[in-house]
């Protein structure tokens, strides 16, 4: 397409394509500071076109493609092109990799281990991990937590994490302002605005670590905490995965390893600070 951009994040290499200059131009500004990868072979090719010919230039509407997509999902207007390309890149991994376990998860690391998070939508999990790395922990991912099949370790998948609504304002407060994209308004989650990673995420996003602590985070009540048994613990992660079933039994015996080694908590939490001395308290009872 007219406008490009090799990008490698983690393990994976993607090649965004764009009929619009804006989404590469934002792309290329956040992602300043990822490994120039501009001749490599990308894993996954991500295209942003437009729905129609006229629609390149009256009134813009991408539509999102690439190697794996979805026939049925909506166009995004031009404004939010930097949201569609995000999601390009997520659909790709969902839907096609098979190189590890993908959690819907973010991930923290310290000394070494491994603090990971998952939950449903506007549980927290994003802010939570956002605001840790921001304190002394290392983000390792957002979006997937990737759990290799043999080691069982959890590999650094370090996109730009994903703020919504009443996150972008508690983020923003603790962030510089060149590490944030720009304010993608009227979303269908809202207001979006990304954050760019710190420096030492990105540059050490091929180390991975060993898991230490599975969180189900939730916000909006508590505090509480309760001990999540490994059965329920199984369940809600095979549903938070996009290619366990792909992926068959080795996927099985990576996940039933994980379970039987990773102690897990449900924690209820009314703010961010609240949630991150509940964290700590956590942390420091396992090390």
């Amino acid at each position: 397409m007219r406008h490009s951009l090799t990008l490698r994040i983690g393990p994976a290499t993607f090649r965004i394509g764009s009929a619009w200059a804006q989404p590469i131009d934002q792309l290329k500004r956040l992602y300043a500071d990822y490994p120039d990868v501009g001749s490599a072979i990308a894993d996954f090719t991500v295209r942003l076109q437009p729905t129609s010919a006229v629609r390149r230039w009256v009134r813009p509407s991408i539509f999102i493609t690439g190697d794996h997509g979805l026939a049925d999902a909506a166009p995004m207007s031009l404004a939010h092109g930097l949201l569609a390309a995000e999601m390009g890149m997520n659909l790709q991994m969902a839907l096609g990799w098979r190189r590890h376990l993908l959690l819907h998860a973010s991930s923290v690391e310290k000394d070494g281990r491994v603090l990971v998070m998952t939950g449903e939508s506007g549980s927290g999990k994003s802010t939570l991990a956002a605001q840790l790395g921001e304190r002394g922990w290392r983000l390792m991912g957002d979006e997937f937590a990737l759990l290799d099949l043999d080691s069982g370790a959890i590999l650094p998948f370090p996109r730009l994490v994903s703020l919504k609504n009443k996150a972008i304002e508690v983020i923003a407060a603790e962030v510089p302002g060149a590490r944030m994209g720009p304010l993608l308004g009227t979303t269908a989650k809202g207001d979006i605005r990304h954050m760019v990673p710190r420096a030492d995420a990105v540059a050490r996003m091929g180390e991975g670590g060993m898991p230490a602590l599975l969180l189900f985070p939730r916000f909006g009540s508590g505090p509480a905490e309760r001990p999540v048994g490994q059965g329920e613990v199984f369940m809600r992660l095979t549903q938070a995965s996009t290619n366990y079933v792909a992926l068959g039994e080795p996927a099985f015996a990576a996940l039933t390893r994980f379970v039987a080694q990773v102690p897990a908590r449900a924690i209820d939490f009314p703010s961010g600070d609240a949630a991150i001395a509940m964290v700590d308290r956590l942390w420091s009872e396992i090390a």
